[in-house]
C-alpha cells in the first residue's frame, strides 16, 4: 500500500499543542482540570484560552525522565516521578496481541508520546519480547530533544510519521491523550486508516454518551500545576466508533486510568479502544 502522510500530517502536527503539555495534564485532569464552554469553532475556543509555555514544560518532563532513564526514579508520569510503576493493563493486552499474532514482533508508532513517558511506563512489561521498537513521532523542538537525551536502538524519534513507517514498519498506532487536543481529529484517524498498521490503541481520550455530537470546550488547569487553558473536544462515542467502523473492527474498549468529569452538565469517561484492521 501506498503510504501519503508525510506533508498531510506534517500540517496536522504543526497545529498540535506541545505534546509535553499534553503529558502534563492527563491524570490531572480529573483532580485539578475544569471544562468550561461548548464552543461553536475550535478558534472561538482558541480565543477564550490562555495558551501556554512549551519550553517550561518540555524542561520539566525531560527532567524527570531523564531520573528514569538513569535509574533515580523508577517511573514518571505528568513530569511527577513516583516509586512504583502504575502500569495500564488494558493498554499492555493490546500490545501483547499485536506481538502475539506477528510472531513476538511489536513495532508502535506512538503519535504524540512526548519523549516516551508511556514507552518507559511499559519496557518492563514488554522486555520479554524477542523484537521490540518504539517510535515517536513529535513536534521538532521534542524530536530533539529526544533523539539528544533518550534515543536508543529501541526508542526512536520521528518528524513524520511518513519517516517512522519507512524506517520502523511499525504494526500498531498508540494514540493517547493526543486526540482531544487536535483541531481536526477526523483527518488524523483517516490518515491512519489510509495506511496499512495492523492495529490502532486510542487511550486516554474522553468519551461522552451525547449521540453524534462532539463537544468543544475549554480545559482549564489548576495555576497551582500550571497557568493554561486550551481548546478540548469531549468526543461522540458513538461518532468515533463510527469514524472507524467499516475499515477496523473493535477488539476493546476500556476505562482509562483518569476516570472522569464534566462540562457543565455534560459527564463524561475517559476511555481506551483497541481496534484491528479487517
Amino acid at each position: 500500500m501506498t503510504f501519503a502522510l508525510g506533508s498531510e500530517l506534517k500540517r496536522f502536527i504543526k497545529s498540535w499543542l506541545p505534546p509535553a503539555v499534553l503529558v502534563l495534564f492527563t491524570s490531572l485532569r480529573t483532580k485539578s482540570a475544569t471544562y468550561k464552554g461548548d464552543y461553536g469553532s475550535w478558534n472561538e475556543a482558541l480565543t477564550n484560552s490562555t495558551g501556554y509555555d512549551s519550553d517550561i514544560i518540555l524542561e520539566k518532563v525531560s527532567s524527570a525522565l531523564q531520573k528514569v532513564k538513569s535509574g533515580e526514579a523508577v517511573y514518571e508520569r505528568d513530569s511527577v516521578l513516583f516509586d512504583e510503576v502504575e502500569h495500564s493493563f488494558p493498554l499492555l493486552a493490546g500490545l501483547l496481541r499485536v506481538a502475539a499474532e506477528n510472531e513476538g514482533r511489536l513495532s508502535v508508532l506512538d503519535f504524540g508520546g512526548s519523549l516516551g513517558s508511556t514507552y518507559f511506563q511499559c519496557r518492563n512489561f514488554l522486555s520479554v519480547l524477542p523484537q521490540m521498537n518504539w517510535c515517536i513521532v513529535e513536534q521538532e523542538k521534542f524530536v530533539q530533544r529526544g533523539c539528544d537525551l533518550f534515543e536508543t536502538n529501541q526508542l526512536r524519534f520521528f518528524y513524520t510519521v511518513q519517516e517512522s513507517v519507512d524506517l520502523m514498519r511499525p504494526n500498531v498506532a498508540l494514540l493517547s491523550s493526543v486526540l482531544q487536543y487536535i483541531q481536526s481529529p477526523l483527518d488524523i484517524i483517516k490518515s491512519f486508516i489510509n495506511t496499512d498498521i495492523e492495529y490502532i490503541i486510542i487511550d486516554r481520550t474522553p468519551f461522552s454518551s451525547l449521540d453524534n455530537k462532539n463537544w468543544l470546550c475549554v480545559q482549564h488547569v489548576s495555576p497551582e500545576i500550571y497557568q493554561a487553558s486550551y481548546p478540548c473536544w469531549i468526543f461522540s462515542e458513538s461518532w468515533f466508533k463510527k469514524s472507524l467502523l467499516g475499515e477496523f473492527d473493535l477488539i476493546a474498549d476500556f476505562e482509562g486510568s483518569d476516570g472522569g468529569g464534566s462540562v457543565g452538565e455534560l459527564p463524561f469517561q475517559f476511555k481506551g479502544m483497541v481496534w484491528k484492521r479487517r
